[in-house]
């Protein structure tokens, strides 16, 4: 794990103002994985546009910088975190350096994740592919709650959002091992809910349908890969992709301090294709 310098000597020097002031996160230090692009940029953006500070944690060191640079030059207070999530000491090491730099860890966005194995029926996926899947989906999420949940506790206070997928709910053909991660996910969120709820750290998950980002537009995907997310956005309803955006509007409600009843919950995002 490394920290990339940022530089701020071309940002504005404005204060972030809130679009929805009930909602502000004034004072507020978030820290958000796969924050390099897609769902993960999008609620990087919305949180520190609400006046967070916010660590952004990525592998992927180009992603990273111009995400941070973006969010700097909006006079957001950012720290840029390079690393693996699936390595358990990079994400311990972030953790730490996000609580010396801020002197505070109040959010974390578990974000990291995806579907990268190619579609095929769950006879054929290899030992070494399913472990990916799931060190990938589910253990990137159990490192950093494992990491930053010590810190919320210092103060009695935490928002923890876990992205998993309508996939964990109801699951898809020829992705199990996908599916099998994000059910993971879901069920230690309900789990780690249970677990702090008398300390003021709240955890929900929220579960997507396929959502627009640059991995469902890549142009080099195959025939296969195509098929599949045509075969999902069919499923949804409103006949559309979500948008990140959407998503990003969902996390900034659950990692708020309008939220204060609700733990280990599951909020779907889906356009109407899993409603319970």
């Amino acid at each position: 794990m490394k920290t990339l310098h940022v530089d701020h000597t071309h940002t504005s020097g404005n204060t972030p103002v809130s679009d929805l002031p009930e909602l502000s996160l004034e004072g507020r230090v978030a820290f958000i994985t796969g924050a390099g692009a897609g769902i993960g940029r999008a609620t990087a953006n919305l949180l520190g546009g609400r006046g967070a500070a916010v660590a952004l944690f990525e592998r992927d060191e180009e992603r990273l910088r111009s995400a941070a640079a973006a969010l700097a030059s909006r006079g957001v207070r950012v720290l840029a975190l390079q690393g693996s999530a699936t390595d358990s000491a990079d994400c311990t090491a972030a953790a730490d350096a996000c609580f010396t730099h801020f002197g505070r860890i109040d959010i974390l966005v578990n974000n990291v994740g995806g579907s990268a194995i190619p579609v095929m029926p769950m006879w054929e996926v290899s030992d070494a592919q399913w472990n990916m899947m799931m060190d990938l989906n589910l253990k990137s999420a159990f490192n950093f709650c494992r990491a930053i949940v010590p810190h919320m506790l210092k103060r009695d206070y935490g928002r923890i959002v876990n992205i998993a997928s309508t996939a964990g709910k109801e699951g898809n053909p020829n992705t199990a091992a996908y599916c099998a991660a994000k059910a993971g996910v879901i069920g230690m969120t309900k789990s780690l809910g249970k677990e702090l709820a008398t300390r003021g750290i709240l955890v929900n998950a929220v579960t997507p349908a396929v959502v627009e980002t640059e991995g469902t537009a890549a142009s080099d995907a195959s025939p296969e890969r195509r098929a599949q997310l045509e075969k999902m956005r069919s499923k949804i309803p409103m006949g559309r992709m979500g948008r990140a955006q959407e998503v990003a509007r969902l996390i900034g409600y659950l990692t708020s301090d309008h939220l204060s009843f609700s733990t280990g919950a599951v909020y779907d995002i889906s356009g109407g294709r899993a409603t319970y």
